[in-house]
């Protein structure tokens, strides 16, 4: 299986959307600070995921999540 995955800092008050096919491993990185564009707003939680069997479908719905470029949406998404 696949994942999509949104991350939330409660710290900094953002979010994060990604993919991947490891969600524990995957958010382990992110809390040790090996991915750059998340390090400085640690510490992060999983608050969404949705799974897809291949790669691809993931790497898609995460591009559509991104590309509305709207808080409000991914909120309504991670309120369901």
């Amino acid at each position: 299986m696949f994942y999509l995955y949104i991350l939330y800092s409660p710290v900094h008050n953002r979010y994060y959307i990604g993919s991947t096919e490891d969600l524990q491993k995957r958010l382990l990185r992110h809390n040790s600070g090996g991915v750059p564009s998340t390090k400085k707003y640690l510490p992060w939680e999983i608050c969404y995921t949705e799974s897809y069997s291949t790669r691809s479908e993931a790497f898609r719905r995460e591009h559509a999540i991104k590309s509305k470029k709207s808080k409000i949406y991914i909120e309504s998404l991670v309120k369901k």
